[in-house]
């Protein structure tokens, strides 16, 4: 029996057609790989679509108030915004970059809250007057940044402070980040959650909504967000008793997805209704007014819906020991094995559910030992040239791509109803260059 690729996803347009080839969104893989080249990352809209209208039809079933908010980091592009903003949902921005392209995308910016631990007065500048409509604050130095701005401006903005809650969720350490020891947000257990609190109420060009925490990425379980529910509603009622009612109560996101068979997540939408249930229970617990619940899936939103070809080129095959196949990709369009030893699946897109006959190696391109793409991937024998297909590819790959070893960072495209459209075109040599000053040394 062939490898079914259909096991490799949950949802999604992803099938073998009438040629025996992959098909994402109705579109053949090998005809996609021969128009714009390869590496190519093809995202399936369809999927992008189906993911949000569950998120929310999570909270009108409920029938609580609620934002999704798209986490933009997992990845950014002109026409990601127009999608965000044809379906109705909010995004996180984390960069001037990022306020920048939504801004390009005509994306509503009132709709979108800005985060990060060191924002710039600069950018702090270009949020404001740009509308942003939301600012996360991430520690003390940022309140006071911020109000000088306000004062400067005569302005004032909505504001929510990211609190660490004190959770450590069962991922990668390097996508932690609700812990004590964090570099994000206002520590709850040492009081500093309070101070901000007590200082913003004194600033009254900060008008403050609400929370926010976010517990890290790629989470299998449901505990994590149940702790963290509770310990944001026991804040938010210790700050009732000063008056204040919290009217947004934001939980981040980091729901988990599935990249290989050994992944075992929930849907997604089912960690959004634990979170629901909980912060309904504790908030008619403590009596407290029910605030507006915000979510900010990114991995969850794209991963599974991206797709990235490459074309075989090398082999080396040592003995006993390894077969390696190299790709014309690597560590500089997905950086994640190499970063975090992050695991894929991966199929040959012409022959897609073809029996495997050996167990190889998938290398990339890049002068590192480390860049290796896949580890010990069943396959059936490829030739130089067919096109490789590595799935759950959408989130953290385009946007911590590189021009590492001055290689151009690959096209992205969207797939839908059978049709293709180049989104992000594929770097050239001379766009690497246009930056460098290129003059006599005669200068110096």
């Amino acid at each position: 029996m062939g490898v079914d690729v259909l096991s490799y996803y949950h949802y999604g347009t992803q099938a073998t057609n009438q040629a025996g080839h992959l098909s994402i969104g109705g579109v053949d893989t090998l005809a996609l790989a021969h128009e714009y080249g390869t590496p190519l990352i093809v995202y399936d809209v369809a999927l992008i679509k189906q993911r949000i209208a569950e998120f929310k039809q999570v909270f009108e079933e409920a029938g609580v108030a609620y934002k999704v908010t798209y986490a933009s980091k997992a990845f950014t592009a002109i026409a990601m915004y127009q999608l965000l903003a044809e379906q109705g949902v909010g995004c996180d921005v984390v960069s001037g970059g990022e306020i920048y392209t939504a801004q390009q995308a005509g994306f509503p910016l009132a709709n979108a809250s800005f985060h990060g631990n060191n924002k710039t007065a600069a950018e702090l500048e270009y949020a404001l007057t740009a509308g942003v409509g939301t600012i996360v604050l991430d520690n003390f130095h940022e309140i006071d940044l911020l109000n000088d701005i306000l004062t400067r401006h005569e302005q004032s903005i909505d504001v929510l402070l990211r609190i660490a809650p004190g959770i450590s969720a069962h991922t990668h350490e390097y996508i932690m980040t609700g812990q004590e020891d964090s570099k994000f947000g206002f520590d709850l257990k040492s009081g500093q959650a309070t101070q901000a609190f007590e200082k913003v109420q004194a600033l009254p060009r900060l008008n403050l909504r609400g929370v926010h925490c976010h517990i890290g990425s790629q989470i299998f379980e449901t505990n994590g967000f149940e702790m963290a529910a509770t310990a944001m509603i026991d804040l938010l009622v210790q700050w009732a008793q000063t008056g204040f009612t919290a009217e947004v109560l934001n939980l981040g996101g980091g729901f988990g997805v599935r990249y290989t068979a050994a992944d075992q997540p929930l849907a997604p939408q089912e960690y959004v209704r634990d979170i629901v249930k909980v912060v309904k229970q504790q908030a008619a617990a403590a009596k407290l007014p029910l605030p507006e619940i915000w979510i900010e899936p990114g991995r969850s939103m794209v991963a599974e819906a991206g797709t990235s070809l490459y074309t075989i080129g090398s082999r080396k095959d040592l003995p006993g020991i390894r077969h390696y196949v190299a790709v014309d990709g690597g560590m500089g369009d997905n950086i994640r094995p190499a970063l975090y030893e992050a695991k894929y699946s991966a199929v040959l897109a012409n022959a897609p559910e073809a029996e495997p006959v050996e167990t190889v190696s998938i290398a990339g391109k890049y002068c590192e030992s480390g860049d290796m793409l896949l580890w010990d991937l069943p396959l059936p024998q490829s030739q130089p040239g067919d096109v490789l297909a590595m799935f759950v590819t959408g989130a953290y790959g385009y946007s911590m791509a590189s021009n590492y070893n001055r290689n151009p960072r690959p096209a992205v495209v969207f797939v839908e109803n059978g049709a293709a459209r180049l989104i992000i075109k594929r770097e050239t040599y001379a766009d690497m260059a246009q930056l460098d000053v290129n003059e006599s040394p005669s200068h110096l």
